[in-house]
């Protein structure tokens, strides 16, 4: 394992979650590397272990067995405080549901990270207009969720993920509640994200159009991995 370029590794992750008496493995084994600077699309049917691999991938949860190095730090020996101050400075996180809150502006949606990490307010309001700019949502900054369509406010999701300069933006079904025009429109956010800020991308998807967008394809079943090609 090349320690610079690798961000993300699963070590033979198992998750297991209890129904009653009986032990459900989610995943079985996993091995995996990602590298600084991909894009990788993590596809399979639904109950493929999928969204457990992206929970785990994003430090919102940590394995039954095995380990999960982020920038190589053991994950599983963190504690609480230290691993999300980790995630919340190398991840960010994009939902199929936007995630929104609805009594706040776009602009103070996208501001929220940066309170949590506590950035000054002249810092933080300076990236908030910048990256607001980037999605293209300049001149509705002021405008409330309500006020604003499926892919406007996806766009404010990605900007919020965006704010606080993430090394790695994980997005869960980011275009499953949009129409097909707009979905490749942020689709094509996504691509210059990677492209030209250099970002590194995992997205879960069910949409193998989508997964088409990606360099890494890594493909699940029954939990465990059974494919994984790569673009040249």
């Amino acid at each position: 394992m090349n320690q610079n370029s690798v961000l993300i590794y699963l070590e033979n992750v198992w998750k297991i979650y209890q129904m009653g008496e009986v032990e459900v493995p989610a995943l079985r084994g996993v091995n995996v590397e990602i590298k600084k600077g991909d894009f990788v699309a993590i596809i399979g049917a639904s109950g493929s272990g999928k969204s457990t691999m992206m929970n785990l991938i994003g430090c919102l949860d940590i394995p039954s067995k095995g380990r999960i190095f982020l920038k190589n730090k053991d994950i599983t020996k963190l504690s609480e405080s230290n691993l999300a101050n980790l995630r919340g400075r190398t991840i960010g996180f994009i939902f199929q549901q936007y995630n929104l809150l609805q009594s706040m502006s776009a602009y103070a949606n996208v501001l929220l990270p940066m309170e949590f990490l506590e950035y000054d307010d002249k810092t933080a309001s300076e990236k908030t207009r910048k990256i607001l700019e980037i999605v293209g949502l300049e001149k509705h900054m002021h405008h409330l969720p309500s006020q604003l369509s499926g892919g406007q406010q996806q766009r404010v999701s990605i900007a919020r993920s965006l704010v606080t300069d993430p090394e790695v933006v994980l997005a869960d079904e980011p275009t499953g509640n949009l129409d097909s025009r707009t979905g490749k429109e942020i689709m094509n956010i996504f691509l210059r994200l990677w492209k030209e800020e250099h970002k590194t991308i995992i997205m879960v998807t069910h949409d193998l159009k989508l997964a088409q967008y990606a360099h890494t394809i890594i493909e699940l079943k029954d939990g465990q991995i059974i494919k994984i090609n790569k673009k040249f």
